[in-house]
């Protein structure tokens, strides 16, 4: 093993370390926001091999945040790609640990695109940005889709690049089969993701169709059809879940949600459009310049560097064409996203990693060819880079990190009050929540509860005397506890 792929393993394992803590002393391995709990809830379901299950009676009472109740079944809104893998953490009691793994892949992956396109050297220094990156590690310790779809996104950049590389070793059946499963699989998770992602490859492949050889055809040929085939699950998903191959799922729990311009798509008085697109585009960079790397505003620094060591290497330019692409396909959605960074653009980050860490040695060694002033600028570089990633480490990430800590107010300790001994003679029970001031408080206590309600604990949001009343007689061989989130310690035989 060379020095640098056993420093580049070191990295991956100190990513999974990472993104593990980020998981468990942050966000508790619990989910925080309404995409987290669909997921959740899918992977559950899938664990116990159930695409639907039977809706509850007075499905409104048990809210779950984006799992759609239509014809008679409850099913999560999002394709299938992600819920599964997260299943196996369901099924192995390792939830949390799902997306650490693939952080640790995704460092890895990082690190040998940045060998095949430049040399060790960027490639580790990448590697390093993204182990050190709020952005990373913010999506990395969530329960969120964007980790497996950045190992996807990784796995088909390096494969496609393998699949024409004529000193490539590897067997062309193992590269072009890797190539379009992974893409395939990506569209099964993101279907929107997977286009922006494909595109500059899809151009690529154009170019070969023309100037290749048969052999060359054949594969551009054979990955775009197993990528298709594969991506041809998720109109037969729609159809077994709606009944309808071409219902997205996205539009029965908000008619809007879908992708496009003009009125009825998004929630903008006359619907999404370029002056939107505009602002959302803004709203996600204001937050991205300074998740990428915790540099403040300066994460884009060595890009414009970065450019110009690409010089006319075109596998490159095809690499960094990634993340533009991604954000240009996702003007066409109609809200932009800056919680966890940008997380919409988060399969392409390896584009800007890669990108500044060919600036930085470029600007360290193109500026001046010799002399005093080439190794003045080498240590200006060395010493900018130090000051840059110190400060990310030790000012910018813990406030970060702190910032998520407890969002939206779900912690552990709302669970505390359900795992007392007094609370575990009321059970099995049906608990009335009364929210205070936002569902999340109701929200978190869903961790306790599984897909099919056969848990202890099962919670219906409180909906009116006469409906709580109602949903009481139907679960009859449950005791029924009237809970307010403002006496998180008492339990409520009837309502106060």
């Amino acid at each position: 093993m060379s020095r640098a792929n056993f420093i580049a393993i070191l990295l991956s394992l100190v990513a999974v370390a990472a993104s593990y803590l980020v998981a468990d002393k942050v966000y508790e391995q619990m989910p925080h926001i309404e995409d987290e709990m669909a997921y959740v809830w899918q992977a559950q379901a899938l664990a116990h091999g159930k695409v639907t299950l039977p809706s509850p009676p007075d499905p409104k009472s048990f809210l779950v945040p984006f799992v759609v109740d239509y014809n008679g079944q409850r099913f999560g809104k999002y394709p299938l790609g992600w819920p599964i893998v997260l299943a196996l953490g369901v099924l192995l009691n390792a939830r949390a640990g799902v997306n650490s793994f693939l952080a640790g892949a995704a460092v890895w992956l990082t690190y040998r695109l940045g060998q095949k396109l430049f040399d060790d050297r960027v490639a580790l220094l990448a590697a390093s940005l993204t182990v050190t990156s709020p952005f990373f590690l913010l999506n990395s310790g969530s329960l969120l889709s964007h980790p497996w779809s950045l190992f996807l996104s990784l796995a088909f950049a390096v494969a496609w690049l393998d699949a024409f590389d004529a000193a490539q070793k590897l067997p062309a059946w193992l590269t072009v089969t890797v190539a379009g499963l992974s893409l395939g699989v990506l569209a099964m998770t993101r279907p929107w993701t997977a286009l922006g992602v494909a595109l500059p490859f899809f151009v690529h492949g154009i170019i070969l169709l023309i100037r290749g050889d048969r052999s060359i055809r054949i594969k551009v040929l054979t990955i775009g059809l197993l990528a298709a085939f594969v991506a041809g699950l998720v109109p037969l998903w729609q159809f077994a879940v709606t009944g309808d191959s071409l219902l997205n799922p996205y539009t029965l729990w908000w008619k809007y949600d879908k992708i496009g311009f003009g009125e009825g798509f998004g929630r903008q008085k006359g619907g999404h459009s370029l002056y939107w697109a505009w602002v959302n585009l803004k709203v996600s960079f204001d937050a991205g310049w300074r998740d990428f790397f915790g540099w403040g505003n300066a994460s884009w620094l060595f890009l414009p560097f970065g450019l110009a060591a690409l010089g006319r290497n075109v596998r490159a330019w095809m690499i960094a064409a990634v993340f533009p692409s991604i954000v240009l396909l996702y003007t066409a959605y109609w809200i932009g996203s800056n919680l966890y960074g940008p997380r919409y653009y988060y399969e392409g980050f390896y584009s800007l990693t890669l990108l500044s860490a060919a600036g930085m040695f470029w600007l360290a060694e193109n500026i001046f060819k010799q002399g005093r002033a080439r190794r003045a600028i080498q240590i200006a570089t060395a010493v900018l880079c130090a000051f840059l990633v110190g400060y990310n480490l030790f000012v910018y990430l813990p406030k970060r990190l702190t910032k998520m800590t407890g969002l939206y107010g779900i912690t552990r300790s709302m669970l505390a009050p359900f795992k007392t001994q007094q609370a575990e003679t009321l059970t099995p029970a049906l608990v009335i929540v009364h929210f205070q001031k936002q569902w999340t408080e109701y929200g978190g206590l869903l961790e306790l509860e599984n897909a099919e309600l056969t848990t202890p604990f099962i919670f219906a949001l409180s909906r009116g005397s006469v409906a709580d009343s109602s949903l009481a007689d139907d679960y009859p061989d449950r005791r029924v506890i009237y809970y307010y989130t403002d006496e998180p310690d008492r339990f409520y035989e009837s309502g106060r």
